[in-house]
């Protein structure tokens, strides 16, 4: 039987995929962890007898800096979403099922991108 005469995976590869997703997750939350305490990290670097120049430029690149670790911390929070989504679809049985054509998400992809709920084809369409 081929993955497209199958219409859901087996529950061992189910498993393997649940396997995945969690690592996944677990490393995920680590990058997050990482990033928010950057975020939080007032340390100064030692600018204070600096010239004001200097010092300014410094504050200025410290905004920026929080703002890309924002930006940063709230797409790893989405990415971790995502995968925990997959958690349930595996849960339901529903896991690897394309949500436009029906058909089974080929294999390979979902291995790539675990969280993935269309399959090459029907991401396609959509452009």
């Amino acid at each position: 039987m081929t993955e497209t005469e199958k219409t859901r995976y087996t529950d061992a590869e189910l498993e393997e995929f649940k396997a995945l997703i969690n690592e996944k997750i677990r490393k995920a939350t680590e990058q997050l962890d990482l990033i928010k305490s950057s975020y939080k990290n007032d340390s100064n670097n030692g600018t204070d007898d600096t010239s004001p120049t200097f010092k300014a430029f410094d504050e200025g690149s410290e905004v920026m800096s929080k703002e890309a670790n924002s930006q940063l911390a709230i797409r790893q929070e989405k990415f971790i979403r995502d995968l925990k989504n997959a958690l349930v679809r595996i849960e339901n049985k529903t896991y690897g099922i394309c949500r436009v054509t029906g058909n089974l998400i080929n294999k390979e992809r979902l291995k790539l991108v675990p969280h993935a709920t269309l399959s090459i084809e029907a991401k396609n369409m959509q452009k």
